[in-house]
């Protein structure tokens, strides 16, 4: 079996043994429409956490369920939920542990990490302080100053910008990496909570600039994912990339920074106005000395403020630990966690009984994660109409759930993940801000609704698609660029020192060894570099040159994304589930990918398009253009509103 077919088949092994999976039959009008029947309950079910019964249970609940605790799934994967109890289905989703991933793969590295990369790494130089550095000292990175001749600093400007573009481009592929382990995995709700965390514990590559340290993170968060909150608390706060993004590796003794003291009690475990400054600044002297090495934590003692400190009322010789466990005893804590969980899978209008109810839940089990999801997935709540289908899916969910609907068994690489997200309003590891994405309605605007669209036309048609979402560092296409000898770029720029410098940024940027630097991504971060008044300064180093240089290295150094079109088959998944008519197709399609019926005259004029492209109100399988029928059918209704929906 070959390893996507592998990896696809571990997508199910979460469903009970001995079920027969679904297979779709005729979708008459009235048997679609029903599955979408008995989808959320009745309006007093608003608030209420008792569980729903047997009685109480449906497909149309089923999808609903694997929407929010996962990323949508197929019809196989939602009719044997729908056949077990709510209890089962909800266990089988939360109780993951047991379940074998073996099948996903981990994330191949490029090897960018050599030695000039580890060299010097905690000081997070960028090339005038690797300059200053090298003049102090003679060398850095590892790297000596050349001997004789022009441009002495050269070789460490090169690694400085090699340093920062390899990571970034790496971290990319990281991106892509995890998205499509969210698309594939049998543990759906394993790698919902992670985004949750990731969103929660927000951390930039672009100031960390080391991918390893956010794939580390990545994996904490995952290990964590519905366990104890107070172990992903002290996790984040030992996390290098967290210590590196809030400045707390720079938190001393004598001068103590209050980064990351704010943002625990702010955005991680409090929430805004439930402290004080004074309790910020006797945390951050408790957080001091806590600092990495590399990949490594460190509880450096000696830079430790050992003094007393008085934190929201108590009053002792605290470090890191002590300051989680304080904030755990607050009675807020509880409530900002689970308030901020029901509002990521759930919905944004939480009354404060509800949260105080869910906040005892949690504090019951001990800040246990698990107990408090059992809760809200089997709740009466859960179901209720305010909760059901009203939640505007994440660029990244928007994604994944596409792919994970159409039964994807990779990632489709003429659609570079981390670029389309991106495009879309979120990138993985470069959030806004520290507090994350806002979510919510924030996600959609009349530009985003259009791009949305756009992607999807892009994926069903990849041959109408431009540049847009295609160019990145890992191309083969760029294959095609035959770089020049180094030294002979350099001797023509050494040459054209006597002329006068180039007037404007752009033109310095144009250059390249054969005229034209290449596009996409590599010419995005040239414009980036500085201008040509500044480059020119001093003879002994070449700006753009090291960015070429830095980029060239990289861009030879990063393993190739596989750039294959999506893999899928309409005509044959609709002949699969004996849809037989332009009616039924549209039914079938709607089930498959919303979980809103269509109001009956978009269904209509749906029926009525597919049924204008084929001719018939048959489905004929031999036609050569029906898969293309069918694309375009898919089109419409996934950019309806129903499907920003989850």
């Amino acid at each position: 079996m070959s390893m996507p077919s592998v990896r696809a088949a571990a997508r199910l092994r979460w469903l009970l043994p001995g079920l027969v999976l679904f297979v779709a039959a005729a979708y008459a009008e009235d048997d679609w429409l029903s599955h979408f029947g008995q989808g959320a309950g009745p309006p007093n079910w608003v608030g209420d956490l008792t569980p729903v019964t047997a009685a109480d249970w449906s497909y149309a609940k089923a999808a609903h369920l694997l929407e929010r605790a996962g990323f949508g799934g197929t019809p196989q994967e939602i009719e044997p939920l729908a056949a077990m109890s709510p209890e089962q289905a909800v266990a089988t989703l939360v109780d993951y542990d047991s379940i074998d991933a073996e099948a996903l793969l981990p994330f191949e590295e490029s090897g960018v990490f050599g030695p000039e990369m580890l060299a010097d790494l905690a000081d997070g130089l960028n090339f005038r302080g690797a300059l200053a550095r090298a003049r102090q000292r003679g060398s850095v990175y590892g790297v000596e100053p050349r001997e004789g001749g022009v441009r002495p600093y050269q070789p460490i400007v090169d690694v400085s910008y090699y340093r920062k573009y390899a990571p970034r481009h790496e971290w990319l592929r990281v991106a892509n990496w995890w998205a499509e382990r969210m698309m594939l995995t049998p543990r759906p709700l394993e790698e919902k909570m992670t985004l949750f965390w990731h969103g929660h514990f927000a951390t930039e590559q672009e100031k960390v600039m080391d991918y390893r340290l956010m794939l580390d993170q990545n994996t904490m968060l995952r290990e964590h994912a519905t366990g104890s909150f107070r172990d992903l608390l002290i996790g984040a706060s030992k996390d290098p990339a967290m210590l590196i993004y809030l400045d707390n590796r720079k938190n001393v003794v004598g001068h103590a920074n209050e980064n990351y003291a704010r943002e625990i009690m702010e955005l991680f475990a409090l929430g805004v106005g439930n402290y004080s400054e004074d309790d910020i600044k006797e945390a951050a002297r408790a957080f001091t000395g806590w600092r990495n090495e590399g990949r490594r934590f460190v509880d450096d003692r000696q830079l430790h403020d050992a003094g007393e400190k008085t934190i929201l009322g108590r009053t002792g010789n605290f470090d890191g630990e002590d300051v989680v466990d304080i904030l755990l005893g607050q009675e807020v804590c509880a409530r900002f966690i689970a308030g901020k969980i029901y509002r990521f899978l759930v919905r944004e209008d939480l009354g404060a009984d509800l949260e105080e109810s869910l906040a005892a839940i949690l504090r019951d089990a001990d800040y246990q994660i698990a107990p408090l999801l059992r809760a809200i997935f089997l709740s009466r709540d859960f179901y209720a109409p305010p909760a059901f289908a009203t939640r505007v899916k994440g660029p990244v969910g928007f994604l994944v759930s596409t792919y994970r609907k159409l039964g994807l068994e990779r990632m489709p690489g003429s659609l570079y993940f981390p670029l389309v997200s991106t495009q879309l309003g979120q990138a993985l590891g470069d959030p806004p801000n520290v507090a994350g994405w806002a979510g919510g309605r924030s996600w959609i605007n009349p530009s985003t609704l259009i791009e949305r669209g756009n992607v999807i036309g892009y994926l069903l048609f990849p041959e109408r698609q431009g540049e847009a979402y295609r160019y990145g560092p890992f191309e083969a296409r760029y294959q095609r660029y035959q770089f020049a000898p180094i030294g002979a770029y350099e001797r023509d720029r050494v040459a054209a020192m006597g002329a006068a410098a180039p007037s404007s940024e752009g033109a310095m940027m144009a250059e390249g060894p054969s005229g034209a630097m290449p596009e996409g991504v590599m010419a995005t971060d040239m414009k980036k570099a500085p201008s040509a008044t500044m480059i020119n300064e001093t003879p002994r180093h070449d700006v753009p040159l090291g960015v070429y240089n830095g980029m060239n290295r990289a861009f030879r150094t990063i393993l190739p994304v596989d750039q294959s079109p999506a893999d899928f088959d309409l005509a044959s998944m609709l002949k699969e589930a004996d849809v037989t008519t332009t009616a039924d197709a549209v039914g079938y399609l709607s089930l498959r990918f919303l979980r809103l019926p269509l109001d009956a005259s978009d269904r209509r004029a749906l029926e009525a398009f597919l049924r204008d492209r084929t001719g018939d109100e048959s489905l004929d399988f031999a036609a050569p253009s029906l898969e293309r029928d069918l694309r375009e059918l898919l089109h419409l209704i996934l950019s309806t509103p129903e499907y920003q929906l989850g």
